[in-house]
């Protein structure tokens, strides 16, 4: 069994309440604008990482995430990319991915919206952990963890603040 913490959109801001949310889980997983090569070493240093560049990461992040990551982990197989859409409105870009990996858990980011949607068309579950950073048109700060075991998604929670709370 594996713990993850899942987080998107952090806009090169890593919180205290994000901090804290991450501290029990077996790895981490970014889902793309990460913002800046600081707070991507921060997470590294904090735990197992599994990140994929966002569309406003520039060169220093591209360089050590890919656009994609494709991978199995308790018996799922996983496909993590930044701009994925969500059900029924996938981008292109995913669409293909979806068809040639055939993922159990797709994950996004980019749209600041939290969603936790079954796709019974493609056989998944999709994940968009929201936003976890402070810079967008979000209101609240969200990330999900969750439980990894035998092929199986369980223990799912949402973590979240209202931004207007949050100091740094």
């Amino acid at each position: 069994m594996k713990q993850i913490g899942l987080l998107s959109d952090t806009h090169g801001v890593l919180l205290p309440f994000v901090i804290r949310a991450l501290n029990d889980v077996d790895e981490i997983w970014h889902a793309g604008d990460i913002g800046n090569i600081v707070v991507y070493d921060q997470l590294r240093r904090m735990k197992p990482l599994r990140a994929v560049y966002g569309n406003i990461d520039g060169w220093p992040l591209r360089s050590q995430c890919p656009q994609y990551l494709s991978f199995e982990i308790e018996d799922m197989k996983v496909l993590m990319i930044h701009q994925a859409g969500s059900p029924r409105k996938y981008s292109g870009t995913c669409r293909k991915l979806i068809l040639s990996e055939r993922p159990n858990l797709l994950i996004g980011g980019h749209s600041h919206i939290l969603k936790v949607m079954h796709d019974s068309s493609n056989n998944l579950l999709f994940l968009n952990p929201g936003a976890a950073g402070l810079e967008g048109i979000h209101k609240v700060i969200t990330l999900l963890r969750f439980s990894l075991d035998k092929g199986e998604v369980m223990n799912m929670e949402i973590i979240e603040t209202d931004r207007s709370t949050v100091r740094i």
